[in-house]
């Protein structure tokens, strides 16, 4: 396998490179191979305070939203132009960073970061209020304006992506923003930093402050001058947040955790079925909030099914994410890597049936985990009603579309789901029933920056992609002209 290192990695703030305050550093590891491939500062309070203060500046200024929509739509569309221009370093980052098979980084993570904003930088240039008649003699009209700082706080699994779809939106709407990625995949933020630089966002728009959750992660949240929290991450740390937020009244987005349930029915084309299933669950090596690790499948084709996915999982390409034919890749860390097994320990103490997989792939020290189907489960049992956040797929029978629905909807979560069916009604009144943010039908994943995804019940409110996003980083302002 290749060697990569890359040179260690400082804080961005107020346009400039710099150490954290106390000189400290942490170490970012290469999950394909399990050794470390450089550092980067590790902020503290007096570094998330420094880039607070600094974004701060920036909005007082004006020096972003100052500069009417068009003019920041162009130097967002220079942004995406710059990430294709230097997809294959982002890409490479991205990969060495999370563990991600290349092709998926290209083809996925780069393309997607790019299209976040070519699209905002498309709405940013028509944001604009409404006229509003009333029976006043006044004329009356609404106004939409930046909301302030906002503090972007992003996870582990897609750096690249779940960055842009929130910098994209807020920058377009004429935000200021300090983003803090997760301590593990940190490379790619940086990155990202310098091109946003190089595109024309003004010093102290944009402030990227690495470290540790418990650290520079509650500075942020807790920072004064913080006029927005933007979270994606787990839901129990997204209920802190949300709490912090409440107590000083600034607004959140929260996208959470998620355990999406995916429906075949009887009438489904189940050659085609199998393909958007297995996507559902290996995609991103199962770190993925919007997968789908729980299949429900109607009781006349689910042992044809199970044996359909017995032979077709273990054929999966798992390997270094470096190489082409790649599938899945690493899981990002030792530790998912231990969550995995344990929650397919769980499964085995219970009774579950192992239809293939349950068990780490020995590959250049890596943190790999094979593909793993369970059947045999109680829909009670942890490993169906919590979030495995791994390559492992749970099946379970249903009678009816009522019994099927039911099931779907039996946990806390609500991020996604999915419908594989042969009936259009059945397809848009199950749609319908489900507990979701987001419902595919007849695929998996089908994601654009148009249309917007989120979360209900523990998987969070709020939506990332479209207008409705855009709008979330927006506050309205009325004015009202008497005509006396």
């Amino acid at each position: 396998m290749t060697t990569f290192e890359i040179d260690p990695g400082r804080l961005f703030i107020g346009g400039q490179w710099r150490e954290a305050a106390d000189g400290a550093r942490t170490e970012v590891v290469d999950p394909s191979r399990g050794v470390v491939v450089t550092t980067v500062a590790e902020a503290g309070a007096a570094d998330v305070d420094a880039a607070v203060r600094a974004a701060r500046e920036a909005a007082d200024a004006g020096s972003w939203s100052g500069l009417s929509g068009r003019e920041r739509g162009r130097i967002l569309l220079r942004v995406a132009e710059l990430i294709r221009a230097e997809a294959d370093e982002i890409a490479r980052l991205e990969s060495l960073d999370v563990g991600k098979p290349i092709t998926l980084a290209h083809a996925v993570d780069v393309t997607n970061a790019a299209n976040d904003y070519e699209y905002f930088a498309s709405l940013a240039f028509s944001l604009d209020g409404a006229h509003r008649d009333t029976p006043m003699n006044a004329h009356a009209y609404t106004k939409r304006g930046p909301i302030g700082v906002v503090a972007a706080i992003t996870p582990f699994n897609f750096p690249l992506i779940l960055a842009g779809s929130k910098l994209a939106p807020a920058l377009a709407a004429g935000n200021t923003v300090v983003h803090k990625p997760a301590d593990e995949t940190p490379l790619s933020a940086l990155y990202m930093a310098g091109l946003l630089q190089r595109a024309g966002v003004p010093d102290g728009v944009v402030n990227v402050v690495t470290g540790s959750g418990p650290v520079a992660g509650e500075a942020l949240l807790r920072h004064p001058g913080v006029d927005k929290i933007a979270f994606t991450g787990s839901t129990a740390i997204g209920r802190h947040a949300a709490s912090v937020a409440g107590e000083n009244l600034k607004p959140v987005t929260m996208e959470l955790g998620g355990n999406a349930a995916h429906l075949v029915f009887e009438d489904a084309d189940l050659e085609k079925a199998v393909g958007a299933i297995i996507k559902g669950f290996v995609f991103n090596t199962g770190q993925f909030c919007m997968g789908g690790p729980r299949l429900l499948v109607a009781r006349p084709v689910y042992s044809t099914l199970l044996n359909i996915l017995a032979d077709a999982v273990p054929g999966v390409p798992v390997g270094d994410p470096r190489q082409v034919e790649t599938v899945v890749g690493p899981m990002a860390g030792e530790k998912h890597l231990r969550k995995v097994e344990e929650y397919v320990d769980i499964a085995r103490k219970e009774g579950a049936r192992i239809v293939c997989g349950g068990e780490r792939l020995d590959l250049d020290g890596g943190y790999y985990y094979k593909p793993t189907v369970i059947a045999d489960l109680a829909n009670d049992s942890r490993v169906v009603q919590e979030e495995v956040f791994g390559p492992v797929l749970t099946v379970q029978p249903f009678d009816t579309e009522d019994e099927a629905v039911a099931l779907a909807n039996s946990t806390p979560y609500g991020l996604a789901a999915g419908v594989q069916t042969g009936n259009l009604a059945r397809a848009h009144r199950v749609a319908d029933r489900l507990q979701a943010g987001i419902v595919w039908v007849n695929d998996w994943a089908m994601l654009d920056p148009a249309v917007p995804f989120g979360g209900v019940k523990d998987s969070g409110f709020g939506r990332e992609y479209g207008p409705e996003a855009l709008h979330s980083y927006t506050q309205v302002k009325s004015v009202v002209v008497s005509l006396d």
